[in-house]
């Protein structure tokens, strides 16, 4: 990835004061903040005869200076500008993050669990790829649903990621802590690493650096060893505590504590996915809980190179948040419009699957599992998969495998092992139109 350009050092001069008064410009001012250009950006937009892109530059900084937030973490300065778009966007998370899943899209207990743990699912597979783990969705997927011991280091980091992402459904209203941070991080990279004393251990040396996997160019040198314990006393104090004086919207904060764990880069490895926990369990501790449904990783995935250049963009900027932030936003937006049509799907779904409800002795759970074989007929399902999707009893979960086994709709595989797997029948179809 190619290092964006710093931008020239900002000036005041007369003819930066009459850039700022000239009414003239006032619409790409507004759209230069609203996109919040860079200075590679900058340098290449059409101006006015005569109008220098450093000059245009100066102008646009002292804009932002003038609404920046100041923080600052160890002996690090740190600004972001509270854009109008970023305002409406939170106020658009605060209706909806916050709203009722079960009143707006009609749905029942059984079917928020089924898609919880589909999200959860979603967001450690996505988390992990991000980090170069190789494996298939499906795959993946299929040993999470199944409860099967993962047979690679993939597999093993999506495993701890979704084993983490649980453990901090649990303790979302617990105050960060070292030992809380170091439990994370010790989850997420259990089993993973090429050294295991770096497991749940910050790192002692200034040897890690963020580097292009492409090119080996160095991308971001973290701040050193000894800064850690400053940097992380500062980092607690802003996730446990909110600043009466200096309010920050708690979705931005989150944003804010992604990038830091990023930036201070306090372990050997595994940084990424622990920033990524810190953020969910930020938004989960003020409620946010619709996050438990957004796969916020599935789309960082798909937006990779723009994730990595927010970082970039922030650092080459004089630290300045706004970048990252803006992209952490769009990617929640874009997260929600994917939970919107998953919804839509499941709902068509779930309507479909009404048909085979006239079925003697068939319940709601077998009606599903009829729709998804019907739909997918290469499908294995398996008891702990059922309990785990509906929430019932290992023996509730083996009477409705049974019980459409009985019926001619499915046939058992590996009857031999320990835990059967259940598959299509060969004449689902014909048994499907006979029953209905």
């Amino acid at each position: 990835m190619k290092l964006p350009s710093k931008g020239p050092k900002v000036e005041l001069n007369t003819e930066i004061y009459k850039l700022l008064n000239n009414t003239s410009l006032s619409a790409l001012f507004i759209k230069a903040q609203q996109d919040y250009y860079n200075w590679d950006k900058v340098k290449y937009i059409k101006l006015p005869e005569g109008t220098k892109p450093e000059i245009f530059w100066s102008a646009l900084k002292i804009k932002r200076e003038m609404n920046y937030i100041h923080l600052q973490f160890g002996y690090y300065h740190f600004n972001f500008c509270n854009t109008p778009d970023l305002q409406k966007l939170l106020h658009d998370f605060d209706l909806n993050f916050g709203g009722s899943i079960g009143s707006e899209s009609k749905i029942n207990e059984a079917d928020k669990n089924r898609y919880l743990v589909s999200s959860i699912m979603e967001e450690a597979i996505a988390s992990s790829k991000i980090e170069g783990a190789v494996t298939t969705r499906k795959r993946a997927k299929e040993m999470l649903l199944h409860n099967r011991k993962p047979v690679d280091v993939s597999e093993k980091m999506i495993m701890n990621n979704y084993l983490t992402i649980q453990h901090i459904r649990q303790i979302k209203h617990e105050p960060l802590t070292l030992q809380l941070l170091l439990e994370i991080q010790g989850l997420i990279t259990a089993d993973t690493l090429e050294g295991q004393a770096d497991e749940g251990q910050l790192r002692t040396d200034n040897e890690v650096k963020v580097v292009d996997t492409n090119d080996g160019a160095i991308m971001h040198e973290p701040p050193s060893a000894h800064e850690l314990e400053k940097l992380l006393e500062d980092l607690f104090s802003f996730f446990n505590t909110d600043d009466d004086d200096k309010f920050i919207h708690p979705i931005v904060k989150a944003c804010i504590i992604h990038f830091l764990i990023g930036f201070i880069h306090p372990f050997v490895d595994g940084n990424g996915r622990t920033a990524r926990a810190l953020f969910y369990w930020y938004m989960l501790k003020h409620n946010y809980w619709l996050t438990e449904y957004l796969s916020i990783s599935g789309i960082i995935y798909k937006s990779k190179v723009a994730y990595g250049k927010a970082y970039l963009d922030t650092e080459i900027d004089n630290n300045d948040l706004t970048y990252f932030i803006k992209y952490k936003m769009h990617v929640l937006e874009q997260a929600y419009k994917s939970l919107q049509e998953y919804l839509h799907r499941k709902q068509q779904e779930n309507k479909a699957s009404l048909s085979y409800a006239r079925i003697r002795n068939i319940n709601d759970r077998q009606s599903l599992m009829i729709q998804w074989l019907k739909d997918e007929p290469e499908r294995i399902l398996t008891v702990p998969e059922i309990e785990l999707l509906f929430k019932v009893a290992n023996q509730t979960a083996r009477n409705d495998l049974d019980g459409l086994v009985k019926i001619g709709l499915v046939e058992i595989l590996n009857n031999n092992r320990k835990t059967k797997s259940y598959a299509r029948a060969d004449k689902f179809e014909s048994v499907l139109n006979s029953l209905s």
